[in-house]
């Protein structure tokens, strides 16, 4: 058993737990807080959504003994909160809700998008709310209620920290395989959407830079991306097929690319849609080549994302991460080959095994725990 203190609600909980109690089941079973609800207990439905030190939080996923000196809040603590009164009086009124079971979770979403995102608009909300899922609605009454809230302004006290402003990445990147996204405004996407990683080539960077403004052969490296005959310099087009484990998806559109010789850096900013599902998905990004040691070159790649829709359910942090550093890795595997006459990987079969993906995630972390990385 391990010793907890928490606040819950305004008070303070000191219990002993057993280390794998997840949040949820401690304040159902232990505090009788039964507002919480449990879903999927996969940190996927979002109906276990409450708040801890003032952010939108999945209580199925997080254990209690983590949680240790940190303020939660449930729905159970939103009774007399302004916004939440505004909320629930919206989302009767607007037929926001039926069997109740995902409402919970939806009035904390709800609740942190006012306060955060005073300006969002119909499709912004319905961008933040893809991580609560639910299987009465249909979402058009939720969002309405949402829009109705933020019309009225409320007067209500100011959130514990300052809102989170649409986000402009000033260097923004993704591999430069954004063929698949169609151009559209910017993306706004929060910290939790943000993507970095590094891919290390041993080829001096200006070589590796006149290799990266070339569309053609980037995309050739990138599994699963094809280019479209009307893409052109700065304007790309095409498509790029994924399949994780039973998953299957192809994201088709376009993006624009603008490139800096001096820095070695460019942005490129997109959007896609798998036409199967209706998955959307933006980027804004931004890439740069510089020298890591002699004759070596690094590409730092930092991209903000917003993926909207079915799908939207697997973008979680972790795992995107771990998935974007595998592809990079197969990325910079296949550019460094042909530019040394070497055999890449054909860009055609844009697979993914699950198994044997989540297998070498842990293979690399056993090797760089007892440092044989």
């Amino acid at each position: 058993m391990r010793s907890v203190s928490l606040t819950v609600n305004g008070k303070a909980v000191l219990a002993s737990v057993e280390p794998r109690l997840n949040l949820a089941d401690f304040l159902r079973d232990h505090q009788l807080l039964t507002g919480t609800h449990i879903g999927c207990e996969h940190g996927v439905c979002g109906a276990c959504t409450l708040i801890v030190n003032g952010e939108p939080a999945r209580s199925c996923i997080a254990l209690a003994v983590a949680c240790d000196g940190a303020e939660v809040r449930t729905i159970e603590d939103l009774d007399e909160d302004p916004i939440a009164i505004r909320l629930r009086a919206a989302f009767t009124a607007e037929h926001g809700l039926q069997c109740g079971y995902c409402t919970p979770g939806m009035l904390v979403t709800a609740r942190d998008i006012v306060l955060r995102l005073p300006d969002a608009d119909a499709e912004r909300i319905r961008l933040e709310l893809s991580g609560n899922l639910c299987r009465c609605t249909g979402y058009a009454g939720i969002v309405r209620a949402i829009e109705r809230v933020l019309r009225e302004r409320p007067a209500v006290e100011a959130p514990a920290k300052a809102p989170v402003a649409e986000r402009r990445m000033a260097a923004p990147a993704a591999t430069t395989v954004a063929a698949p996204v169609r151009t559209a405004a910017p993306v706004s996407a929060s910290p939790d959407s943000t993507l970095r990683q590094t891919i290390g080539i041993a080829l001096p960077p200006d070589r590796v830079w006149a290799a990266i403004k070339d569309p053609t052969l980037v995309a050739s490296c990138v599994p699963g991306v094809t280019l479209a005959p009307s893409s052109s310099a700065g304007n790309l087009a095409g498509e790029m097929a994924v399949a994780f484990g039973p998953l299957r998806a192809r994201f088709a559109g376009t993006a624009t690319v603008s490139y800096d010789d001096a820095a070695r850096s460019g942005t490129i900013r997109g959007e896609g849609r798998d036409s199967a599902t209706g998955t959307r998905l933006k980027t804004e990004a931004e890439f740069r080549v510089s020298e890591a040691a002699a004759g070596k070159s690094r590409i730092d790649l930092t991209a903000a994302y917003a993926l909207q829709g079915p799908l939207a359910q697997f973008s979680r942090g972790a795992l995107v991460q771990a998935l974007a550093g595998e592809l990079c890795r197969e990325v910079a595997r296949n550019l460094e080959a042909r530019l040394t006459g070497g055999t890449a990987t054909p860009p055609q079969p844009a697979k993914f095994s699950a198994g044997a993906f989540l297998l070498g995630v842990i293979w690399r972390r056993l090797k760089a725990l007892f440092g044989n990385d």
